[in-house]
């Protein structure tokens, strides 16, 4: 019998560690060995080195979920509550999607300029992305041009941003054939 494989979850803007939950869960049945821990300014974007989620962003009209990012006094952007709950987590439960909301984490409007140095996927390290179909956060077209130069094995949800909320058991099976490859 081999040791299961350890997984980090990483959350992304706006969200927490909690919003795995639904995939924890799954990883965990299966005898995974699962942590997703709490960082501030964690995005979906794959940037190349060089890059900002700023200049990438003002390349295009801004998207449904972005269109009226709020920055209060101390820096932090936040998404208003229409537009987490109607495009953030559009395919996730009103209710569910209400009480994200209501613990979203901020995030720091500075991280936006942050420059990427050199991404870990540049260096051969196998790498998997999730394409999702419908997200209002990311383009869906932009998500496959970066599973595409990371050399990503890509799987396309049909979901919005927050798949791993809206679809936990595909997220997991994604995570589970990724863990499995590499041990």
């Amino acid at each position: 019998m081999s040791e299961q494989p350890n997984i980090v979850l990483v959350h992304g803007a706006w969200a927490d560690g909690s919003s795995w939950s639904g995939v924890i869960r799954l990883l965990q049945k299966a005898g995974c060995n699962v942590t997703a821990p709490q960082f501030p300014y964690i995005s979906g974007f794959a940037l190349d080195a060089g890059e900002s989620i700023g200049a990438l962003l003002a390349q295009g009209a801004p998207t449904p979920a972005l269109a009226h990012l709020r920055i209060d006094e101390q820096g932090f952007a936040w998404l208003p509550q229409d537009d987490f709950v109607q495009h953030f987590a559009a395919d996730v439960d009103p209710i569910e999607a209400n009480v994200m909301y209501a613990v979203q984490q901020p995030l720091p409007a500075a991280a936006l300029e942050e420059v990427m140095g050199t991404p870990a996927w540049k260096n051969d390290v196998p790498t998997w992305y999730a394409v999702a179909q419908n997200d209002e956060v990311i383009p869906p077209d932009v998500e496959r041009l970066f599973a595409k130069r990371m050399g990503a094995t890509t799987s396309e949800l049909v979901s919005g941003h927050v798949g791993m909320v809206s679809h936990p058991d595909e997220v997991a099976g994604l995570i589970q054939t990724a863990a499995q490859s590499v041990t």
